[in-house]
This record gives structure tokens, C-alpha cells and sequence, in this order.
């Protein structure tokens, strides 16, 4: 992966988000020319870097395809999507028209121009370490792990994989799928099907007590934005096709994880425990250390350190 790069024309899907807006903000910083495309169904403007420009427009748009075709752009880094995972099971349409048709019209649009004002050259693709796994046979889970998919979010992430795999064998695109455990830090949204992070982190502050999902031993593998950040733009530019796990390979479980953000918030509240949710992975974790060894990337940040930085950011907000 090369270390020094000449500026490049760079568009960032859901930019305006919780993870897009920090590559965004890291791609921009490296001297990078950025446009931003997002609706800001959820997204917010000021998330948006300065230098960057902001495209309001959903990715399916016939305005987000012809800046695809038309804007002379070498590199698509896709975080828009459809993440809700309890909407796609109850719509899976729209996660499907969302994700996968998306995701297609986009990159159809962006080979449309090839070779006449430079075109896309390179896709890195934002999917899911927990979600496209499924029950785990082993732990933590490589790149090589059988993709179960359970709901149809990690469905169209996988197909949005397997297409981005057609486009490299078709047209040489390169693409780089990297597969994230489960995000968390400042900018992240406690709203909606927000990370259990933010919503925790927001109620203690307020002064509310969380509600954890059923006995609270559930794992995940909780990975600072910062170490997803370095991620990408480590990969920027890696040619051929291949995928990524980005994760810590540590498990948590949430009563620990409520346990280290009430000390965080300093907050008396003690656990309350509500019913589990239907069909919720029991574990998942997953190996980010290929791509950290590859790409000579720093040991991920640990969660206590992270934790610190994210209630911080809360806190300030709150204020």
C-alpha cells in the first residue's frame, strides 16, 4: 500500500455521518479533493468538513449518478447505506433498493465515463464485520470465516461484495471491502439503531437509566472510529480486490461495557435489564490484525481509552 499519494477527486458516501464524516475529514486533512453525498436523513451538515463539498442527495438519484459519471471522480469510499437491521427484516425492499441497487448505480455511473475524464478506479466499500458472519464457528473470526448472513442488512452487504467483485473481474476495478466490527465515538448518534455506546452514554449523562437487552453476556468487538479512519485511508489505492476485517479481536459484553461507561459518567445508576431481542447474535468478534500487520497500522485503541474520548465528546455536547 503506498505511503505517499498525489491528491485525488474522492467521493465519500454518507459523509455527513457518524463514520463517513471522520474519513472524510481524514481524506481532506491528507490534501485529497472530497465531495460528500448524503441525504442527511441522519447525517448532520456540520459533520462535513470545510474543504469538503456536500452533494444533499440520495445515493439511488439520478443527481448522485450523474456526478458519479460526469464529476471525474477516481474514488468512491461507500458508507451511505441502510443500517438498521430490525428495518430490514421488516422491510427488506428497501434495504435491498438501498444497499444493493445503490450501491450498483453509483458504480455503474462512475465506469460509465472511463477513460474519457479519468473515472472510477477504485471503490472502498464500507461492510460488516458482525452482520455478514453470522453465528461465529470460531473466535475471533478471520476474513476467510463462512459468511452466514442472518438478516437481510448483512445480505445486501454481502451482495454488495460479490457485485463489487463482478465489477473488479469485469472491468479491473479495484476494490477494497472492509468489514467493521462494531463502531463507536464521538459524532456517533444515539438515536435510532444507534450503537449501544452512544445510547449509554447519552442516557447516563442525562441522568436516565439504560435499559441492556436481556442478561447483558452478549459479546461484540468494539472498535474506536479512529482505528476505522487509519483503515481506510491505508487502503486507499490498493489495487486488485480484497477484503478486511476491521476489529479489535476482543470481546466485550455489555454489562461490562455498561459497567466501564457508568465509572466514565460518573453515574450511581446500576444495571436494568429488559427482554433479550429476537434472534441477537450471542458472540461476535472478528481479527482485524492482517490488514493492521499489511498496512503497518498501530494496535487498535483500547476500549478504556476510547470509551474516555466518547463520553468527553458527549459531555461536551450536553453542554
Amino acid at each position: 500500500m503506498p505511503s505517499e499519494r498525489a491528491p485525488l477527486p474522492i467521493v465519500v458516501t454518507g459523509g455527513a455521518g457518524f463514520i463517513g464524516s471522520h474519513v472524510a475529514e481524514a481524506l481532506v486533512g491528507a490534501g485529497h479533493r472530497v465531495l460528500v453525498i448524503d441525504d442527511l436523513s441522519s447525517g448532520k451538515r456540520e459533520n462535513v468538513p470545510d474543504r469538503a463539498e456536500l452533494l444533499v442527495a440520495d445515493i439511488r438519484s439520478e443527481e448522485a449518478r450523474a456526478v458519479m459519471a460526469e464529476g471525474g471522480f477516481e474514488v468512491l469510499v461507500h458508507h451511505a447505506a441502510q443500517m438498521d437491521v430490525r428495518r430490514s427484516t421488516e422491510d427488506p425492499m428497501y434495504d435491498a433498493s438501498v444497499n444493493i441497487l445503490g450501491t450498483l448505480g453509483l458504480v455503474k455511473a462512475g465506469l460509465s465515463m472511463r477513460g474519457e475524464r479519468g473515472g472510477l478506479k477504485q471503490v472502498i466499500f464500507a461492510s460488516t464485520g458482525g452482520a455478514i458472519y453470522g453465528e461465529q464457528d470460531h473466535f475471533p473470526a478471520t476474513e476467510n470465516h463462512p459468511t452466514r448472513p442472518l438478516s437481510p442488512y448483512g445480505v445486501s452487504k454481502l451482495a454488495g461484495e460479490r457485485y463489487l467483485y463482478y465489477f473488479h473481474a469485469e472491468y479491473g476495478l479495484d476494490v477494497t471491502c472492509l468489514r467493521y466490527a462494531n463502531v463507536y465515538g464521538p459524532r456517533q448518534s444515539p438515536h435510532g439503531e444507534a450503537g449501544v455506546v452512544a445510547i449509554f452514554t447519552s442516557k447516563l449523562l442525562a441522568g436516565e437509566a439504560p435499559t441492556i437487552n436481556g442478561d447483558g453476556r452478549q459479546t461484540r468487538d468494539y472498535v474506536y472510529v479512529g482505528d476505522v479512519v487509519r483503515a481506510n485511508l491505508a487502503v486507499l489505492g490498493e489495487p486488485g480486490f480484497r477484503t478486511w476485517n476491521v476489529g479489535t479481536g476482543v470481546e466485550t459484553d455489555v454489562v461490562e461495557l455498561f459497567d466501564e461507561l457508568r465509572v466514565l459518567t460518573r453515574s450511581d445508576f446500576h444495571a436494568c435489564h429488559g427482554p433479550g431481542k429476537p434472534g441477537e447474535q450471542r458472540r461476535s468478534v472478528i481479527d482485524g490484525s492482517p490488514l493492521r500487520r499489511k498496512a503497518e497500522l498501530p494496535e487498535p485503541v483500547g476500549l478504556a481509552t476510547g470509551l474516555g474520548e466518547t463520553v468527553e465528546w458527549f459531555r461536551r455536547q450536553a453542554s
